[in-house]
């Protein structure tokens, strides 16, 4: 009896002994990944600046250097289009494009931005940064070549309006371009060069803008003679410039499409600790765990409830307030003015009567002047200061300096250029260089950073979104009010409207936090990312 005794007492302690091993083996395995989570984070944040981080931001780099030549490019194209498709109006409309048709035309791509950033932003976050990298640049290669062929239907649509369903695709993917480069970019760099890396990646723009200018001249000369001989040839000009386009996004495609997920994604939505690890010794050759153990991991992706839960507290959502409205108020007077920039060329003599030729050629040149003056410098003496002077620090700087000399340039405009010509341009061009040394590069640097890597895309978009309906809201205002007393006589006024738009924006600034020199893990607060 006491035989059968013990063997019962030992049956009822066995299930205590697994119990305990069972837990023992969960702790074990939950410190271990903690453990290479620990390690996988701090290889990035830590790692040397090498090989790897250039390429990153090279591919990204070269996505940006397309996205601003398609945007920008269109302003030369338009001009190039009135001298084409009405060149036989009357009076002073002849060799010009409609006010509305031009608005149009440079509004579609915006429009499309709205869609392709908030939805490759979410995208990037429910399926993984890797799986959409790169779709955004496809459809950038498509429509750019689709724009470049745009021809009149046998139904009635004009030129410009199947070029407007050409663009307004194609921003979809421009717009996509935004959170998914710059999160991945983020996501990979050292926490030391983190805004000088982001940075340069959207300094690349400014190329951009520059090359469309450079290639407009050179097919111009291309087709000098053919232009004197017969205007209509410039047909071939503006789809040429065009075309052109697609050359860096192919060249960059391969690379995207090849490039491994962010350890951050696969640690925190993917939960495979395993797998992060796997790519930071591939990426940046530091061995952080045993990469032979395989393990079933079980992706925990982000839900809008989820999102709701974490932005109905107001620390957390005073920061995508902060993002989002400076963001909007920045874009209002950066494409209010840039993709309107001939008008200041008329202004101050750089672009006005003559040939075809030669009123294109000069104003080509004019916005290649500008941008080197005043938007390249202030894009890379961003590069170089972000990571000493800090992101909230420069965006202050630049909506400061912003206001004030749009205050001057509005309510002094014409007396401005009736005294100083060159007074006039030194102004321009401080105001171009503190919009890129100041809140166009902060605004798109910042969301990549300040949210948990769960939304950080997803709020990336909803930024990025939110300035390119300023973009809209400038592009229609501008057109509708600038000739309100006479042809380009409002302009003084839309000025000083963007002045005010300076001072929202240097409000809002002060919802953002300074992200210099931070983890991203310390900026999403860790393990409370998730309320």
């Amino acid at each position: 009896m006491a035989d059968v005794q013990d063997f019962t007492a030992l049956q009822g302690t066995e299930p205590v002994h697994h119990a305990v091993s069972s837990s023992d083996s969960l702790k074990n395995e939950a410190d271990r990944d903690y453990e290479m989570r620990h390690n996988a984070l701090a290889a990035i944040d830590n790692a040397k600046f090498g090989r790897f981080h250039v390429k990153a931001c090279m591919v990204a780099g070269v996505g940006f250097f397309t996205d601003s030549y398609d945007i920008f490019a269109i302003n030369l194209c338009s001009l190039i289009m009135g001298y084409v498709y009405y060149a036989d109006a009357a009076g002073d409309a002849a060799n010009t494009t409609p006010t509305k048709i031009d608005m149009w035309v440079k509004g579609a791509t915006q429009l499309g931005c709205i869609i392709g950033q908030f939805g490759f932003g979410y995208l990037a976050d429910r399926l993984g940064r890797k799986r959409i990298y790169g779709v955004e640049l496809i459809i950038i290669i498509v429509c750019t070549l689709g724009g470049s062929f745009a021809g009149m239907t046998a139904r009635g649509l004009s030129v410009y309006w199947v070029l407007f369903i050409w663009r307004f695709i194609l921003g979809i993917g421009i717009g996509g371009d935004y959170p998914v480069s710059a999160i991945i970019t983020s996501e990979f760099a050292t926490t030391k060069n983190r805004g000088a890396m982001i940075a340069a990646v959207f300094a690349m723009q400014g190329f951009g803008i520059v090359a469309a200018a450079i290639v407009a001249i050179v097919v111009l000369a291309c087709f000098k003679g053919a232009v004197d001989g017969d205007q209509l040839m410039l047909d071939y000009v503006w789809r040429i410039i065009m075309g052109l386009g697609v050359v860096p996004g192919l060249i960059a495609l391969y690379f995207r499409l090849t490039i491994p997920e962010t350890p951050r994604y696969t640690l925190d939505v993917e939960k495979n600790t395993q797998r992060a690890a796997a790519d930071v010794h591939k990426t940046l050759g530091h061995k952080v765990a045993d990469e032979s153990v395989e393990r079933v991991c079980v992706a925990d992706k982000p839900t809008w409830t989820e999102f709701y839960h974490h932005f109905k507290h107001w620390r957390n959502l005073r920061v995508l307030v902060g993002t989002t409205v400076t963001w909007f108020a920045l874009d209002v007077a950066f494409y209010g003015i840039n993709l309107n920039s001939s008008i200041i060329l008329q202004a101050i003599g750089f672009a006005g009567k003559g040939s075809p030729y030669k009123v294109l050629l000069k104003t080509a040149a004019g916005n290649i002047i500008l941008n080197l003056l005043g938007t390249m410098p202030g894009y890379w003496v961003t590069v170089f200061t972000i990571d000493k002077l800090g992101r909230r620090t420069i965006q202050f700087i630049g909506f400061t300096v912003l206001l004030v000399l749009f205050c001057i340039l509005g309510f002094g405009y014409h007396k401005i250029l009736d005294k100083s010509v060159a007074g006039f341009v030194v102004l321009f061009t401080l105001a171009q260089f503190f919009q890129n040394f100041g809140p166009n590069t902060t605004t798109f640097i910042i969301p990549a950073e300040a949210f948990p890597t769960r939304f950080r895309s997803t709020c990336h978009g909803i930024s990025a979104a939110c300035g390119k309906v300023g973009a809209v809201v400038a592009q229609l205002g501008f057109f509708q009010l600038k000739d309100r007393g006479g042809k380009n006589a409002f302009i003084p006024q839309l000025i000083q409207i963007f002045a005010l738009f300076m001072l929202v924006g240097l409000v809002f600034t002060w919802f953002v936090p300074e992200t210099k020199g931070k983890s991203l893990e310390e900026l999403s607060e860790g393990e409370n990312a998730r309320e």
